[in-house]
Parts: C-alpha cells; sequence; structure tokens
C-alpha cells in the first residue's frame, strides 16, 4: 500500500490532496461541462442540447408540421425523463423560446396557447399550451434515421439520442445563439436564410471565395422584430471577418402628419430583444424626470402590430432631432454584439469568421450526404439479393414448391439447390402464396430495374466528390427556395442603412434662455438668483460664509470652474440651484474633495484662451475647448508638484503677462514666451526662492499695467522696470502697489 494512504477501519483509504490542486481539477471539469454540454451551440446544427433534445423527442412523439398538437408537458416530460436531467422551467423556457415569432427568426416550434409576447409577459403554464414542429425543424432532422449523424447514449443509458443533428437549414446563423459559459460567451444575431443560402452556394462555386464576395450575398443581421441597422460597411465587413464585434439597430419610424400642420412620430418596429412595454415604461420616466425635453407624450397603440406614438412639443421641432435625442437616451437604439464562439466539429470551442462557420456547415451537410447514399446504398444491395432470389424462386417454381412441400429442412436445400444465401432463402420461405402471380414477378422485374440504376447512380455520387458538391448544391438551392427570400417567413425585416450622418443637437435649445446672477460663496454654497443682480449687491450667507465670486450668466451658459487640484470642472448654468435659499455645496454638483478649493470660475464661452499656473510659478495658455469636461469627475489640466496646488485661470486679453509671488516680486514678460497646450505642467513663468505665486494677469503691454486700490484703478505705463524673460525673479512692485499682492 503507498505510503501517504491512511487505511480506515471500515475498510476505505484517505489520501491526503492538497486543495487548491482538487479545487483546480473539479473546477475546470465542471467550466468543461458548461462549456460543452449546455451553454455553446455546435457550429454543424446551430443547437445547444437542450435545443436538439428538444427536436428529437418531438421527432420521437411524431410531431411532425402535418400532424396535430401535443400538450407541451408531456413533450418537457419526455426531455426531461428521457434525455436532459435538469429542471423543467428551463426545458419549458427553451422550448417556448424556439416557438416566439419575435424572439426566433425561424421558429422551429408551433405553438398553440399563450407563448408569450414582445411586452415581455410570460408564456402560459405547460399543462395550457401545445405545440409540434415546424418545416423548419423537420428540415433540421431529415434523414435522421438513415445514419446521417452519429448517436451517443443517454445519461441513463436506456435510450440513444443524436450528437447532433443533420441541419439541412444553416440554423446556426439564421436563429443566432446566446449562452454564457464558464470563461466564455456566445453572442450570434439572427440572419436571412436565403442570404446565407446563397453565400453558401457562392463558396460551393469558389471555396476560396473570400469574406467580401460572401458579404455580396449576406448582407448583415435580420432580426425578427425588423427595425434598421445602421452600421458602417466597414465595421460589418470586420466584425464577419473576425467573429467579433457589434452592430447598432435602429427603431424604424415614419412622420405621420396632422391637421392643421401638426404631426407626430409613429415607430413600427422596435430592436430585437428590446421589451416594448418596458421601452414606454423608459420613455415616460425619461420624460418625468425632463430628460426628453422634445417630446410631450408618449403612447402604445399596438395590437399584435408595433404602434407607439410619439408627440413632439411643438410642430417646429425637427422629427430627426426628435429621434436623435430618443436614440440616445433609450433603447429605440441597442447595440448587439457578434461573437461567434462556437464548438467545432471535434467539439473544441473557438471563435470562427462567417466563411469558417459556412465551412462548417457545408463540410456537415457533405458528410451527411456521404452517409445517406452509403445507408441507401445499402438498403438497395439488401432489397436487390432479395429480389434475386425472388426471380430465382419464379424461374424454378415448381422445383422451390417440391422442395418446401417434402424436405423436412427446406432451407438448406433451397441454399444448396439454388446458391441462394440465407437472405434470399428465408425470404423465399416467407413469401405468400398470392405472389406467385404473373403480374408480381413483372412488379418485381421493374422494381429491380428500378433500384438498380439508383443504385448506380448513388455509386457514382459516392465515387465523385464534384457529384457530390452540385448534388449539395441542389439540396442548398431547394432549401433557399422553400425557406428564401421570395416567402412571406423569408423575406428580409431588417433593413440595411449607411451610418446615421451625425445630428447636431444643442442642449441649450432645449432650455428656456433666461438672465441668472451666479453667487459662490467663501465655504463653496452656490446659488443662481433670476435676473442680472448688481454684482455689488449684498448677499445673505450662512453665519461665518461671505461672497466669493459673483457673476452675470444665462440658463443656457455652461460655467467653468477651476479648482486647487489643477481639474477643470464644466457645470450647467440651468442645473444651479434657484430662489433665495443657500444653494448647495458645489462639491455636491462636481468631484471636489474637500481639501481642494475653487480657483476661479466663469462663464465658457468658445474660442478664448487662459493662462493656468500653479503656486510653484509654472504655467501654460489653454484653450477654453480644452477645459470643457463632459463628466462629473472632472479634467486633469494643470500636472502639479506634490505639496504644490493650482493658483490662477485668467483670460488671456493682451500681449504681455505680469505675475507676482508672496516674496513681492513683479515681473513682466511678453506672453508669446508661454506655450499652448493642452495639459501638463507647464514652464517657468516666475523664479523663487522662498515664495509662492500670489497673482498673475495678462494685459496689453502698450496700455499698461492696472490694478485696484480701494474703489480706483491705477495705472503703469512705464514698465521698464519689470520688464525681463520668463522664469526671471522680478522686482519690487511700484510704491502704492496692494499689500496682499493682487491685480484686482
Amino acid at each position: 500500500m503507498p505510503d501517504d494512504l491512511t487505511t480506515l477501519p471500515e475498510g476505505g483509504a484517505v489520501r491526503p490532496t492538497n486543495l487548491s490542486a482538487a479545487l483546480s481539477e473539479r473546477y475546470l471539469a465542471y467550466a468543461m461541462s458548461t462549456i460543452t454540454a449546455r451553454s455553446l451551440p455546435d457550429v454543424r446544427d446551430g443547437l445547444k442540447p437542450v435545443h436538439r433534445r428538444l427536436l428529437w423527442a418531438m421527432h420521437q412523439l411524431r410531431l411532425d408540421p402535418a400532424a396535430g398538437f401535443k400538450k407541451c408537458a408531456r413533450i418537457v416530460g419526455d426531455v426531461m425523463g428521457k434525455y436532459h436531467p435538469h429542471g423543467d422551467a428551463s426545458i419549458y423556457e427553451a422550448m417556448v423560446r424556439l416557438a416566439q415569432e419575435f424572439a426566433a427568426r425561424y421558429p422551429l416550434v408551433e405553438g398553440q396557447g399563450n407563448f408569450g409576447n414582445i411586452d415581455g409577459d410570460n408564456a402560459a403554464a405547460m399543462r395550457y399550451t401545445e405545440a409540434r414542429l415546424t418545416a423548419i425543424a423537420s428540415a433540421m432532422l431529415e434523414g435522421i434515421e438513415e445514419n446521417a449523424v452519429d448517436f451517443r447514449a443517454t445519461y441513463d443509458g436506456e435510450e440513444q439520442e443524436p450528437i447532433v443533428l443533420p441541419a439541412a437549414f444553416p440554423n446556426l446563423l439564421a436563429n443566432g445563439a446566446n449562452g454564457i459559459a464558464v470563461g466564455m460567451a456566445t453572442s450570434i444575431p439572427p440572419h436571412n436564410a436565403g442570404e446565407l443560402c446563397a453565400a453558401a452556394l457562392a463558396l460551393i462555386e469558389n471555396p476560396k471565395a473570400e469574406i467580401d464576395e460572401l458579404l455580396r450575398h449576406m448582407r448583415g443581421p435580420d432580426f425578427p422584430t425588423g427595425g434598421v441597422l445602421v452600421e458602417s460597411p466597414e465595421a460589418i465587413r470586420e466584425a464577419y471577418a473576425t467573429g467579433r464585434g457589434g452592430f447598432r439597430v435602429r427603431a424604424r419610424w415614419e412622420r405621420e402628419a396632422l391637421k392643421n400642420g401638426t404631426w407626430q412620430v409613429v415607430v413600427t418596429e422596435i430592436p430585437y430583444q428590446v421589451a416594448k412595454s418596458r421601452l414606454i415604461e423608459q420613455i415616460a420616466q425619461l420624460m418625468e424626470e425632463k430628460k426628453l425635453p422634445l417630446l410631450a407624450d408618449v403612447r402604445d397603440e399596438s395590437t399584435d402590430v408595433v404602434r407607439i406614438v410619439l408627440e413632439p412639443k411643438n410642430r417646429t421641432v425637427e422629427p430627426a432631432v426628435l429621434m436623435e435625442t430618443l436614440f440616445r437616451a433609450t433603447p429605440l437604439e441597442s447595440r448587439l454584439s457578434l461573437n461567434m464562439n462556437v464548438l467545432d466539429a471535434s467539439r473544441t470551442p473557438r471563435v470562427m469568421g462567417l466563411k469558417e462557420v459556412l465551412r462548417s456547415w457545408l463540410d456537415h451537410r457533405h458528410e451527411v450526404l456521404v452517409r445517406r447514399s452509403q445507408h441507401r446504398l445499402d438498403a438497395i444491395a439488401r432489397r436487390l439479393e432479395i429480389l434475386d432470389g425472388y426471380l430465382i424462386a419464379y424461374l424454378n417454381l415448381d422445383a422451390v414448391i417440391r422442395i418446401i412441400r417434402e424436405e423436412d429442412q427446406p432451407k438448406p436445400v433451397l441454399i444448396s439447390t439454388f446458391s441462394l444465401t440465407d437472405m434470399q432463402a428465408e425470404a423465399i420461405l416467407n413469401m405468400r402464396l398470392r405472389s406467385l402471380r404473373k403480374l408480381e414477378e413483372m412488379e418485381i422485374r421493374k422494381e429491380h430495374k428500378k433500384l438498380s440504376a439508383e443504385q448506380k447512380s448513388l455509386q457514382a455520387l459516392l465515387g465523385s466528390e464534384k457529384l457530390r458538391w452540385r448534388k449539395l448544391a441542389e439540396q442548398i438551392a431547394a432549401t433557399r427556395e422553400k425557406f428564401g427570400e421570395e416567402t412571406e417567413l423569408g423575406r428580409r425585416r431588417t433593413a440595411i442603412d449607411t451610418a446615421p450622418a451625425a445630428v447636431v443637437i444643442d442642449e441649450r435649445a432645449f432650455v428656456e434662455r433666461e438672465p441668472v446672477t451666479v453667487i459662490l460663496s467663501e465655504k463653496g454654497w452656490i446659488r443662481a438668483l433670476k435676473g442680472h443682480v448688481p454684482l455689488e449687491t449684498e448677499h445673505k450667507f450662512k453665519e461665518g460664509d461671505r461672497l466669493r465670486i459673483a457673476l452675470h450668466a444665462e440658463t443656457t451658459d455652461r460655467l467653468c470652474l477651476f479648482a486647487t487640484n489643477g481639474k477643470s470642472f464644466t457645470i450647467k448654468a440651468e442645473a444651479l440651484p434657484r430662489g433665495r435659499g443657500d444653494g448647495q455645496p458645489v462639491r455636491l454638483m462636481v468631484d471636489l474633495t474637500n481639501e481642494d478649493e475653487v480657483v476661479e470660475l466663469f462663464v465658457w464661452k468658445e474660442g478664448r484662451k487662459y493662462l493656468v499656473a500653479a503656486d510653484d510659478g509654472r504655467g501654460f495658455v489653454i484653450r477654453s475647448e480644452d477645459l470643457v469636461a463632459e463628466k462629473r469627475t472632472g479634467k486633469q489640466v494643470l500636472t502639479l508638484e506634490a505639496g504644490h496646488e493650482a493658483a490662477a485661470c485668467v483670460p488671456v486679453e493682451g500681449d504681455t503677462v505680469a505675475i507676482i509671488g508672496t516674496n513681492r516680486k513683479l515681473l513682466v514678460f511678453p506672453l508669446e514666451q508661454v506655450p499652448e497646450m493642452t495639459r501638463g505642467r507647464g514652464v517657468a513663468l516666475q523664479g523663487y526662492r522662498d515664495g509662492r505665486l500670489s497673482d498673475v494677469k495678462v494685459f496689453q503691454g502698450t496700455a499698461g499695467l492696472t490694478w485696484r486700490i480701494g474703489e480706483r484703478m491705477r495705472l503703469e505705463t512705464d514698465l521698464t522696470t519689470w520688464r525681463g524673460n520668463r522664469a526671471g525673479a522680478g522686482r519690487q512692485p511700484p510704491n502704492g502697489f496692494p499689500r496682499n499682492n493682487r491685480f484686482e
């Protein structure tokens, strides 16, 4: 006995095992089971095991399209009891999806009863609904009794189930698939079967055909709910070439004219996998939150046909602009991913491109053709052998009758007398007396001739690959004719459009334009007062607080806030709290920590420039467009050294820079020495040995430098003493310069 085994009194043994190794081994087994036996479809028939078992069980129950319906509970019971050892709810759910016309592009199950709807309502319980196979499901099963595919034992060993279906229909791409396994997933949208057959025929004709040639036949996904595919041809090509990508799908809509020049938008098709009732709820909620300012009302006037009515706020709104706002904010535009991760013929999961998927299906169909032909050939050989025995019996009828009547063991005598096989002798002995008439002999000779011709044809087929592919092309052409574009089921439902041109939506058009006065306190409380209140007006603040910044703006403006952490933030003026209260902390409107302070707050204008600087005297010029931050987290503009913070953000309104430090040294230099950047540390504007930046100003050099003393302004035109180059130390400012070292 090995040393690492510990025997137990009951006769068993314990082997020490590393927990990590044991967990890895067991989890890997679970992961592989999930990948290969549950979540990923087979590239050959496009089915997961539960779907394949459902179709096989229904086929066993003789639920063909021409047969009657059977209760779904009976079908689910058979599937669960014989083939699929999982819960009945999951089996029924899979069955329902195969029957839903809005979920499956080509339903494989025909349901009778309530199988749910596009609003997202569930199907009735399985005891109330009935089902049978569709013609497409019959095509998937065609030839399954003719040794077309391999079978394996079921989980309990009592039954046999097919490993894969013959799949005369390109089900994987036609119906698509979705699944999440362990560590991998698949997402394949549905496509048009007629286009898939056309692409497959092109691949048969030219096995070296590349993706561009295939896409001339197959233009993109075709969803059961219709809609409009808005994706660039380049993106579509890349997705199908690699097997990974995505498609944007929009609702189909039209402008419906009403009386007196008014109009409304009617949505007739919505994107795939979007529940209509949930969609309308989302639109209504966004209206309530005032996030759809161009929309006045939404109504659901659908019957069995989708009809969602959208009313604009007024007739001057452009329908395209209204719909663009809805596409951006609601699932009326959805993105569906493409991840063609499937199990190949060797049951190995991998991502395939369009050509490889079609090639795998064609190779499977070729194998099915060979196996069915060989099965038929074997059956013909057996039948011809029996017919040859019958013909020998007819030629020697009296002798055959004598042997049967007189011999105790007629079978071996017949075999030895007429050189018959065991099968022929058995057939002769089982022949009915009525078959001895002359007419029956003629029928046998006719059947023999017909079967001999078929045998010769099949032998030629099996002996020539070219003939096999020609036969396969005929079968695919027949499938295309039966389920293709010319049929009601097969006509394309999803329109293909180019990527839409960008519709510029000015959000300020949604806001009523009115003047406001923005008030920011020292402690960071912000509010907006109606109208342009004089800036020198006194305002009430919380105890210990006072005015920091007051400025005039309009509700359509955007405000730029520059903070000591070097970030810029954008605030919409219309979003500021109104009224006579204290407002709200600006830190709740933007991502500003308690350690950061506001350096500057101003009305953002396009085309302007600003000089930003840190307290270590480094800075640069930045355009106003580069200060805009789309998110509340802000935009890092000025990169700061440890221990330093942003100290200035002043408008560039001149050609000269004046800068003064806490060491009370003033330096004046040309603005052209300061670079324009989008972000970074910048360059040294003034050098400090023992001090930091106090204030900076950009002015017109010829006009002179001004600063405020009390209520009046002082002007200094002769700046020769303080002029120099950037990064200089500077000199003592003129007499009378403010002690707080500020220009304003």
